[in-house]
């Protein structure tokens, strides 16, 4: 085939192969509009829904860094893409696109660090200013002045304020229980168990010794399956009686260390208690929780100060864990917890119960609640605040737009484009709170214009004014990781430029 037949037809004659030369730009644009696609899908709910992969990514990123601000992060994302496609439609090329995006993203990183106050983790209501505005967007919304401050005083107990860098949220153990409303939610500086009392004769133990153990308490079994036919009735009682002084032995065991209350590993290979065991520790006046999850021996031991104990040969008084009181509370007819509170020397722990009338709204409580505790871990990790309301977007729409008229040439135009993408934020939130979206953005800018930096929109009362009076802030880690994560998936996606179908 000739050279100047295949070039006419738009294909490049390459090494034997044909290239189709549109095809890059097309797949440039397909990436673009499937981003464009969910940022608008997810336009109207600021909530964590996410549709296509790389948005879904960039979500859950943001959730892990900063805990808040999900939606946010997509929308900024799906504004960039808008941008990118109306410059690549101009013909200038991806790389200087990509390249300015990370000009005007360390720009705007500066500036939001600029504009950002400095908050003391002793400020108590600076931090429940904070949890307050992250929960005002969830479905428990009218609960934020009970989950707030639990969130802000779980987090305080778990840290040392002077010190911390970081929370680790693992010590701070959500127990989901239905009943109740979510009234009933209660933060707990100990440990809760959803196991019931196997004994129901003990059911409070006072200065209670606590050993966790990780044996079964029922007769040994051989570890091949094998039968044993016992004809005679002599040698059937005797192996009764083994089985009762092999049970009996271990129990005085646990009873000789002291312990008062006793929690059981979950176990697969066979009963973790058998009925004898328990009658035994019934008549000990031992307390019984039986399987306790694997995962949550880390999370008992730190709280009780006890360690796990494999055999009985191990159950010393220095394994148990001291507590005040070890008592099974019956919560009004919708089932029964074990709380364990007053450890004499608690790891810092702390235990959220949350309540609510079905699955759906525990869920989405226990979903707030780690917001609303992310929201504060932000706080604790880069010790600074901002204005929320789309007050630090627009803000950063103008200085970027400023600083793009200090640069030449291409860039500027691409740092323009990317300035005027963030307006996307402002005037979703004013749709989203039935203003007009164009008035008000119009607005928001002459009055950061005429040097208002913290005026934003109150969705409260339906129009703008100063944000950092209404106490809607939230922490300089979500805006600043947002800003960076859209930017970096967004120039990932520019980045691509074929798709290999795969079967």
């Amino acid at each position: 085939m000739p050279e100047g037949g295949a070039a006419a037809n738009g294909y490049k004659y390459k090494g034997g192969a044909y290239v189709d030369r549109d095809k890059p730009a097309q797949i440039r644009f397909s990436n673009i509009s499937a981003g464009k696609a969910v940022a608008d899908a997810i336009r109207t709910s600021l909530g964590p829904k996410g549709m296509d992969k790389m948005m879904v990514e960039l979500s859950k990123a943001q959730d892990i860094e900063a805990g808040d601000g999900t939606t946010s992060v997509v929308v900024i994302a799906g504004a960039l893409l808008d941008a990118c496609a109306k410059l690549l439609q101009k013909g200038i090329h991806p790389t200087i696109i990509s390249e300015s995006f990370q000009k005007a993203v360390d720009k705007g990183v500066e500036i939001l660090t600029s504009m950002s106050q400095p908050v003391q983790l002793s400020d108590r209501e600076t931090l429940l200013n904070s949890a307050t505005t992250s929960l005002c967007s969830k479905v428990v919304s009218q609960y934020s002045s009970l989950l707030a401050p639990m969130s802000v005083d779980a987090v305080m107990r778990v840290i040392d304020p002077a010190t911390a860098t970081s929370v680790d949220l693992r010590n701070i153990c959500i127990i989901k229980k239905l009943g109740g409303t979510i009234d009933d939610c209660e933060l707990v500086d100990g440990l809760v168990l959803t196991q019931r009392v196997v004994n129901t004769g003990v059911s409070r133990v006072e200065k209670a010794k606590i050993g966790l153990i990780q044996f079964c308490l029922s007769p040994p079994k051989t570890d091949m399956d094998n039968q044993i036919v016992v004809s005679d009735y002599a040698q059937m009682d005797r192996v009764l009686r083994e089985e009762r002084a092999y049970i009996l032995n271990l129990i005085k065991q646990i009873k000789k260390a002291g312990c008062t209350v006793l929690l059981i590993q979950k176990s697969i290979l066979r009963d973790a208690l058998s009925d004898l065991a328990v009658h035994f520790l019934n008549k000990m006046k031992i307390m019984v929780v039986k399987d306790i999850e694997r995962e949550d021996i880390e999370f008992i031991c730190k709280t009780l100060g006890t360690k796990p104990i494999a055999h009985i040969d191990q159950f010393t008084p220095e394994m148990l864990g001291t507590a005040e009181l070890a008592e099974e509370v019956n919560l009004d007819g919708s089932g029964k917890l074990v709380k364990i509170t007053g450890c004499v020397n608690p790891g810092k722990t702390v235990s959220i119960v949350v309540r609510g009338s079905n699955k759906l709204v525990i869920e989405e409580a226990e979903r707030s609640i780690h917001d609303a505790l992310c929201v504060i871990r932000c706080l604790v990790k880069k010790r600074a605040l901002i204005a929320g309301g789309g007050a630090p977007e627009i803000e950063l729409a103008l200085r970027l737009a400023e600083y793009s008229r200090s640069l030449a040439g291409m860039e500027a135009y691409c740092v323009r484009a990317y300035a005027d993408a963030l307006e996307v934020i402002p005037s979703t939130l004013a749709e989203n709170a039935g203003l007009n979206p164009i008035s008000t953005v119009t607005e928001l800018r002459n009055r950061h214009a005429q040097g208002e930096k913290t005026a934003g929109i109150n969705v409260r009362k339906g129009g703008i004014s100063n944000i950092l009076e209404e106490l809607v802030v939230q922490p300089l880690l979500v805006s600043i990781s947002a800003l960076t994560f859209a930017t970096e998936t967004v120039r990932s996606i520019l980045k691509i430029d074929d798709l290999v179908n795969t079967r």
